[in-house]
């Protein structure tokens, strides 16, 4: 069994752009690349500010979709914040992976 994550990215407008995978480095580069999906590739470029762990696939599509339904300034108030949605915690280490990765292309 593998963990799911759910991130949130920063576009290029400012706006964010919420997913979740089981594979966060692989699904930030696809997004990064213009791979991603169509809000993102027409959002350009993107960044990375956010990922929380959830034991499996459910918890991280609920957590998702509550994450949605907040207003701009609650969801960057609660990145800034560093704050679980639902049972999901933050993942520090992964997040600064990811960003030194991207940092090296």
């Amino acid at each position: 069994m593998s963990n799911w994550y759910m991130y949130v990215l920063r576009c290029g407008d400012d706006s964010f752009y919420t997913g979740m995978t089981n594979d966060v480095e692989r699904r930030f580069s696809e997004h990064a690349a213009g791979r991603g999906g169509r809000y993102t590739r027409a959002h350009l470029p993107v960044t990375l500010i956010g990922v929380w762990e959830y034991a499996d696939r459910a918890e991280a599509m609920r957590a998702e979709a509550s994450f949605k339904t907040l207003t701009h300034a609650d969801k960057a108030h609660r990145i800034h914040a560093r704050e679980a949605f639902r049972d999901g915690s933050f993942v520090p280490e992964l997040l600064k992976m990811i960003e030194s990765a991207d940092s090296r292309c």
